[in-house]
């Protein structure tokens, strides 16, 4: 049992860099995460990428939840993460940055409270926030037809006021 605020994953080396990850949810499928080659078979999403993935669907979830709450319209987001990989001073391998576009359909775009959750719903993510402290997060939220709604470099929301 977990405490509030707290919870515990496991992870199970299987061969060679793959590992099992059994989540702490009651039907939740393991993940199998490995490394791309050459040093593994790159059978599932490393630890960058699942990084890269956390944060894409954290932003994705709070802007759907702000929006519509807890009916979220079905397909309404896609969402692209880009993770930049560079050295730091010593020459160790580190993430540099993310950038992530999100793009939302016209029903989600025309929702009433699409104007006031473009200002809000980065800082309810819990992930990227997070992330921030160590690395930039750019944000972008297009709609369908490619009209920039928000991008989180210059805070505003041009389509949206």
């Amino acid at each position: 049992m977990s405490k509030e605020g707290e919870f515990t994953i496991e992870l199970e080396q299987t061969e060679g860099y793959e590992f099992r990850v059994r989540f702490d949810l009651e039907g939740a499928d393991d993940l199998v995460m490995d490394e791309p080659p050459p040093l593994g078979s790159g059978r599932g999403p490393n630890p960058s990428r699942a990084l890269a993935a956390a944060a894409g669907h954290c932003l994705s979830a709070s802007l759907l939840y702000c929006v519509s709450k807890n009916a979220p319209p079905g397909g309404a987001i896609k969402t692209t993460a880009t993770c930049r990989l560079g050295r730091n001073a010593a020459g160790r391998l580190r993430v540099g940055g993310m950038s992530i576009r999100l793009t939302v359909d016209g029903a989600l775009r025309e929702a009433a409270r699409m104007k006031r959750c473009l200002n809000l719903f980065e800082d309810f993510c819990v992930v990227t926030a997070s992330l921030r402290e160590g690395f930039p997060v750019d944000v972008e939220v297009y709609d369908s037809a490619g009209a920039k709604l928000h991008d989180s470099a210059s805070q505003t929301a041009p389509e949206a006021e």
